[in-house]
C-alpha cells in the first residue's frame, strides 16, 4: 500500500478528510505562480509552492498530525516529540542545492520564511545562513519523497529582467521583488488551506464586478452629482479639473502628479483619473493612500458613495467594528486586497513594503499593475523619505503601478525614477482661479506673540479657526480664551474629535460664533471652513492646509484672512523646526508669494536639504549592500525598524461616551479583537514617561498585560479630553 503524507488534519476527523500533501502543495504552486505572471516570475514561484511544506513529508510531522487529530499514530516513527519539526528549512535546503546560486537562496528566503516571516541572512537560530546548515537532517529525512516534484524542473532558472543582479545598480530591485514572490507564495498558501480547513469562510470571500462596471457606477453618480451642484464660480473650476483628469487618463502608464489647491475636488477628479486610467490600460485595482486615519472614513465614504458601498474596501487600524460586522466579505478582501478599490493608510501601505511577517507582505501581488493614489504626498516622512520614494520607484518601473501624486502642496520629491507628469495643464492656472484666501505674514518674522496678546485678538472674531504646533500651546492659549472656546488635540479620543468637527460643520453655516483653539491635526482633509484662520509660523505646506480650512468652498465673494503668527516659543527641535526655519528663510526674500506651485518647490527644496538623513544609507545597509553578489539580506531587521510612526507612545483607553460597559467587558472578559478594535476610538497616545507618571498617580491602570485604562474619573475632560495638565508636567514630554 502506497503511503500517504498529509499536509493538514482535521480534529476528530479520519485521514481519509485529510489534505494529501501532495495535493497542497500542487495547488499552492499553481496559484502562486498564477499570482506571478504579472511580473514574469511564475516559474520561480511555482517551484517556492511545491517545496514550501516539503518538510511535512517528516515522519515527526506526520505523527504530530495524527496526534492532534486524534488518530492512532503507532504506524509511525514516533519519537514522543511533544511539538512537530520545523518543516520550512527542508525545501529551502533542497531548493539552495538544486540551485546553489541567487535563484535557490531565493527560494530559500521564501520557503524558509512561509510561516515566521522572511528571515535575516544574517543573525542567530532564525537566519537563513544558520537554518541552511543546521536543519539538514529534516531535509535528509524527506529528499526521496521530494524528487518527484523535482522532475522536469529547469536546471537553471532566470529571474525576470529588472530583477537580475549582474551590476550593482541592479540590487536595489532585489528586497522588493523577493517580497513580491513571498506575497504569492503566502497568499497561495492561506487561500488553499483555508479552503480546505474553513470552507464556510472561504466561501464569504467576496466575487466583486470588473471595473468597466463599477466605472458606469462611477459616471452615473458624477452626473447626478453635476445636475444637483449650483453653477458658480468655483463648480466651474472643478468641472474643469474633473475634465484634464478625464483627458490624462489616456496617457502612458508610469509617474503622475495631481497639484491642485484645497477645495478644489481632488478626490473625485484624482478617482476618475484612476478608473478611465485602469480601463484603459487593463489595470488590475484603484489603492487610494491616505496619510491619517482622521481622514479615512470621510474618503471611503465619498468613494462608497460613487463605487457602491460593497465594492470599497477599507484596511487601516482605526476601522469601525460596526462596519466589520455588516460587511464581513470586505474585513477578508483587506486581508490580501484582492478588490477593485481599496482605501488605505500611508502607514499600511509603506510598511508593508517593507514588512516580512506573511500577514503583512500577503497583500503585496495586489499592488501590482494597479493605480496608486498618494494623497497628500508632502506628508511622506522626511527621515525615511528614500525608503518610500524607492519603492514607488520599483512600483512604477517593475510592477506596472501607475502612481498619482496627489496634493495642493506638490513636494520637490528626490531620485524619483522620472519626473512626474502634471495631469493639469499650467494654463489651468488654478492657484490664481481658486485664490479664496490671503495669507499675511507678519512684518517682524523674529518678533514672537503672546498668548494673552494674541487671544485678545482672536476674540474679535465671531468666528475664527487658530492652528498651533504642540499639544501645550493648544492648552495654553486656549486657557487665555473666554468660556465656550473649543479646545482640539490629540489629547482628545478619536469619537471625541469626530463629534467636536461634525458639531464644527453643523453650526458654522447657521453663523453662530465658534472659536477653535486647534493643533495640526484639522490641516490636511478636514472639510471645515471658516472666515479666519490664524496659524503659529510652521513649514509653508502646514500654513497652505490651514488656508484650506478658510472661505474653503468660496463661501464670501471676498478672500478669507489667513494670519501667520509668531508663537512664544519656536517648534520643538526637529523636522517641526526645520519647516518652521525653511518658512522664515523663504519668508524674508523678496518678492516672496506663500501659495504658488513654485513657491512649495523651493520651500521643500530648502526643507529636504536640512534633513540630515532620508534614510539611505539605513536603507543601503540593511537591503542592498549585500546582495551582489551574495543575496544577503537582513529582510526581518530591516520590517522592525521600518516605522513610519517612531515616535514610542502609550495609548491609554479613556472613559468617554458611556463606554464603561465596553471598558468592563474588556476587564472581565479579556482582550478581544472586537473589543479592542471597538475601544480604538476611545484611545489617547502618550509618551512613555507620561503614562508612568499617570500609573504612579493612581489616575490610569494596568487591568491586563500591556492594556492602560483611565481609573481617575475626573482625568478625561470634555473640554481638553485626557487632563495631563493639572500636575506640573514637562512639555516635552508631551505630543504635538
Amino acid at each position: 500500500m502506497t503511503e500517504s503524507f498529509y499536509a493538514h488534519s482535521k480534529d476528530n476527523e479520519p485521514p481519509d478528510r485529510w489534505q494529501l500533501l501532495e495535493e497542497h502543495l500542487r495547488r499552492v504552486a499553481e496559484l502562486a505562480s498564477t499570482f506571478t505572471v504579472p511580473f514574469n516570475s511564475d516559474i520561480l514561484s511555482r517551484v517556492a509552492g511545491l517545496l514550501h511544506d516539503i518538510g511535512k513529508a517528516h515522519p515527526d510531522f506526520q505523527t504530530y498530525l495524527c496526534r492532534s487529530g486524534g488518530i492512532d499514530a503507532s504506524e509511525y516513527d514516533d519519537p514522543g516529540k511533544d511539538s512537530h519539526p520545523n518543516h520550512s528549512g527542508a525545501g529551502a535546503i533542497l531548493a539552495y542545492e538544486k540551485w546553489p546560486n541567487l535563484v535557490g537562496k531565493t527560494i530559500a528566503y521564501l520557503v524558509a520564511g512561509h510561516h515566521a516571516g522572511l528571515p535575516d541572512w544574517f543573525g542567530g537560530r532564525d537566519s537563513l545562513s544558520y537554518r541552511l546548515v543546521n536543519e539538514k537532517g529534516i531535509a535528509d529525512a524527506v529528499r526521496d519523497y521530494t524528487k518527484p516534484y523535482f522532475e522536469g524542473l529547469p536546471p537553471q532558472i532566470r529571474p525576470p529582467t529588472f530583477a537580475m543582479y549582474c551590476c550593482n545598480q541592479n540590487a536595489i530591485a532585489y528586497h522588493l521583488w523577493v517580497r513580491m514572490l513571498f506575497s504569492c507564495l503566502v497568499d497561495a498558501d492561506f487561500l488553499d488551506t483555508e479552503a480546505f480547513m474553513d470552507p464556510d469562510k472561504y466561501a464569504q470571500r467576496p466575487t466583486f464586478p470588473p471595473l468597466p462596471e463599477l466605472k458606469s457606477c462611477f459616471d452615473r453618480q458624477m452626473a447626478k452629482m453635476a445636475q444637483d451642484t449650483a453653477v458658480t464660480n468655483i463648480n466651474r473650476i472643478r468641472t474643469d479639473i474633473l475634465a484634464a483628469c478625464r483627458s490624462a487618463a489616456d496617457q502612458s502608464p508610469g509617474l503622475f502628479s495631481l497639484t491642485v489647491p484645497t477645495g478644489g475636488g481632488k478626490t473625485l477628479s484624482g478617482t476618475a483619473f484612476a478608473i478611465d486610467h485602469a480601463i484603459q490600460h487593463n489595470k488590475a485595482r484603484i489603492i487610494y493612500v491616505i496619510p491619517y486615519t482622521s481622514i479615512i472614513e470621510q474618503t471611503a465614504d465619498v468613494l462608497r458613495k460613487h463605487f457602491g458601498p460593497e465594492n470599497v474596501v477599507e484596511h487601516h487600524s482605526n476601522i469601525a467594528p460596526e462596519r466589520e460586522k455588516e460587511s464581513p466579505a470586505l474585513t477578508l478582501a483587506a486581508e490580501n486586497w484582492d478588490a477593485p478599490v481599496i482605501v488605505t493608510t500611508s502607514v499600511q501601505f509603506f510598511e508593508s513594503l517593507y514588512a516580512a511577517k506573511p500577514g503583512r507582505c500577503r497583500k503585496l501581488h495586489n499592488i501590482v499593475n494597479s493605480v496608486v493614489i498618494l494623497d497628500e504626498a508632502q506628508l511622506l516622512p522626511p527621515e525615511l523619505l528614500h525608503p518610500c520614494v524607492e519603492a514607488l520607484n520599483r512600483l512604477v518601473s517593475d510592477y506596472d503601478a501607475t502612481v498619482v501624486l496627489s496634493t495642493a502642496t506638490q513636494p520637490a520629491l528626490p531620485n524619483l525614477c522620472q519626473p512626474p507628469r502634471e495631469i493639469i495643464p499650467p494654463t489651468a492656472s488654478l492657484y490664481e482661479q481658486l485664490k479664496r484666501t490671503n495669507i499675511v505674514f507678519p512684518k517682524a518674522m523674529s518678533m514672537p506673540r503672546d498668548w494673552t496678546s494674541l487671544a485678545a485678538e482672536l476674540v474679535e472674531h465671531d468666528q475664527v479657526l487658530c492652528i498651533v504646533n504642540t499639544r501645550p500651546d493648544c492648552y495654553a492659549l486656549w486657557k487665555e480664551m473666554p468660556k465656550g472656546t473649543i479646545h482640539l488635540s490629540a489629547l482628545m479620543c478619536g469619537a471625541h474629535r469626530s463629534q467636536i468637527i461634525a458639531d464644527i460643520k453643523k453650526r458654522l453655516p447657521r453663523g453662530e460664533p465658534y472659536r477653535v483653539i486647534s493643533t495640526q491635526l484639522v490641516e490636511a482633509g478636514v472639510d471645515i471652513s471658516f472666515p479666519v484662520v490664524y496659524r503659529a509660523l510652521s513649514g509653508l505646506d502646514s500654513i497652505n492646509q490651514a488656508a484650506g480650512r478658510c472661505n474653503r468652498n468660496s463661501e464670501s465673494s471676498e478672500p478669507g484672512t489667513v494670519k501667520v503668527f509668531i508663537a512664544p516659543k519656536p517648534a520643538p527641535p526637529g523636522l517641526l523646526r526645520k519647516g518652521e526655519d525653511a518658512t522664515r528663510e523663504l519668508a524674508s526674500t523678496a518678492g516672496f508669494i506663500p501659495d504658488t506651485p513654485e513657491t512649495f518647490h523651493r520651500y521643500f527644496e530648502k526643507y529636504y536639504s536640512s534633513v540630515n538623513d532620508t534614510g539611505e544609507d539605513w536603507w543601503m545597509e540593511k537591503l542592498v549592500k549585500n546582495v551582489n553578489p551574495d543575496g544577503h539580506v537582513q529582510f526581518r531587521t530591516a520590517a522592525k525598524e521600518f516605522q513610519l510612526i517612531k515616535e514610542l507612545s502609550v495609548p491609554i483607553i479613556v472613559r468617554y461616551d458611556g463606554n464603561d460597559k465596553m471598558i468592563d467587558r474588556l476587564r472581565f472578559a479579556g482582550p478581544s479583537r472586537e473589543v479592542m478594535r471597538a475601544l480604538q476610538r476611545y484611545t489617547v497616545s502618550v509618551k512613555p514617561n507620561v503614562a508612568t507618571r499617570l500609573s504612579t498617580e493612581g489616575r490610569i491602570e494596568e487591568i491586563h498585560d500591556g492594556i492602560l485604562v483611565q481609573a481617575d474619573s475626573t482625568l478625561y475632560s470634555p473640554n481638553i479630553g485626557l487632563d495631563i495638565y493639572r500636575e506640573v508636567y514637562n512639555p516635552e514630554d508631551l505630543y504635538i
